[in-house]
């Protein structure tokens, strides 16, 4: 009698083949083919719109884009109708860690780096299905390495969001960033950003950051007054760009932006006191502007103390003024909407709106939010446009944002890499 075990190995042995040629059939099929039809497609490049557009996905990136294209027999179709199609939208100045209710102190004390995850998580969810498939993530507030766990659960299908390029933890310098006024009794307090002095200090952060998963490093060049100097700035800088990481610069004051600019970063954050000269100096070194404007035009406008409100008002002027000094000589601008709480996540195309108010067109704007982003992220071979051999990131939008660009604080349709994760044209279809 033959002993069970070795019937059964036997069995298992019998059928091994063909599992393994079904496993190898389904490996070597041809992914699912999918046709997006709408009533038009903006060509974000050239500022042309394109009637009758369809979109042929292959798995998950575009394999043609045109009007009126032929649709292959078998392929899913997505008749979305009298919408407008985009490429996904791109956000270069997010958190998508921070969700502050509070006091910035009271946030790092009662908030554990796993709960903080989970909000990041949450956050994450909102962007993308706001049309935000890519977004640049420029520092984790204090919750250390947790935007690189986001980012990779993302890749791996764990969670829902954008793709995502974090810059970990920040570096400033000692004494100057959030939280303020700790008691020197409290030397452990947790502090938002990686705190260093002297150039090897900084080198070391850049190289622990880089370490631990950094896309990118994320520097405060100033907060209430410059901080960061240019040997320090540049020492950051050698280090990133020795691993082909870029470098974002937080400067918010002339000298501080001229500061980082001079030591060669790859981006100004905010940058709301930049002049011409610098201005001039940015396009020369190729450095990008990322302005933040809408978020500063909503914390500004509830200032309700008069001479505030009137140095505000100056403020947003000024502001106006460089971007469009910025948009002349051909500094390239970018979107960031920069969330700080849980409202604000998933409303970054106020950003886009707010850029508008500022002097750039429609056009222009969207630019901000997709090619521009793209190279900023450096991955313009993959998103920014919607085109052959791209990532098929693409959104929709109803009616026309070139007249309207309010269309885009309401996006219908989300596909990410080929998946739709929202398609409210077709509910209930």
């Amino acid at each position: 009698m033959i002993p069970r075990p070795l019937i059964i190995l036997t069995g298992l042995i019998a059928l091994a083949p063909h599992t393994v040629a079904q496993e190898q059939s389904a490996k070597n099929s041809k992914p699912l083919q999918t046709a997006i039809h709408a009533a038009r497609l903006l060509d974000v490049k050239t500022g042309a719109l394109i009637n009758n557009a369809v979109v042929l996905v292959d798995g998950e990136r575009i394999s043609a884009v045109g009007s009126g294209l032929s649709i292959p027999g078998g392929a899913r179709v997505i008749d979305l109708g009298d919408v407008t199609l985009l490429p996904g939208l791109i956000d270069c100045h997010t958190h998508l860690l921070l969700s502050r209710s509070g006091d910035y102190g009271t946030m790092l004390l009662t908030k554990s780096q796993a709960y903080r995850a989970l909000e990041g998580a949450s956050n994450a969810r909102h962007t993308l299905l706001a049309g935000y498939t890519a977004v640049r993530d420029v520092e984790s507030e204090g919750s250390g390495y947790a935007d690189v766990a986001l980012r990779d659960a993302i890749d791996r299908g764990l969670v829902e969001g954008p793709r995502m390029k974090v810059a970990t933890r920040g570096i400033a310098v000692v004494g100057q960033y959030q939280p303020f006024d700790v008691s020197p009794d409290l030397p452990d307090f947790p502090h938002g950003a990686q705190m260093i002095s002297g150039v090897e200090e900084a080198r070391r952060a850049v190289r622990e950051q880089i370490g631990y998963g950094a896309d990118l490093i994320k520097i405060y060049a100033d907060w209430r007054y410059p901080t960061l100097t240019v040997e320090e700035i540049s020492v950051i800088v050698e280090e990133a760009h020795k691993a082909g990481r870029t470098v974002a610069a937080h400067a918010t004051t002339l000298e501080g932006i001229r500061n980082a600019v001079t030591a060669g970063v790859d981006s100004i954050e905010h940058g709301y006191r930049v002049d011409r000269a610098t201005l001039e100096l940015m396009k020369q070194k190729g450095v990008s502007w990322v302005p933040t404007f809408g978020r500063r035009v909503e914390a500004w406008a509830v200032i309700t103390d008069e001479e505030t409100r009137r140095r505000a008002d100056a403020r947003i002027l000024e502001i106006k003024k460089m971007l469009q000094t910025a948009r002349d000589l051909g500094v390239r601008i970018a979107a960031g909407y920069d969330p700080s709480e849980q409202k604000h996540h998933g409303s970054n195309a106020l950003e886009i709106v707010d850029l508008t108010t500022a002097g750039l067109t429609n056009l222009e704007a969207i630019r901000a939010a997709t090619i521009s982003g793209a190279e900023l992220l450096g991955w313009q071979d993959r998103i920014g446009l919607l085109e052959t051999g791209k990532f098929a990131d693409i959104i929709a939008v109803r009616g026309n944002p070139l007249s309207d660009i309010k269309r885009l604080e309401q996006v219908v349709f989300v596909m990410k890499g080929g998946v739709v994760v929202k398609d409210e044209h077709n509910v209930g279809k």
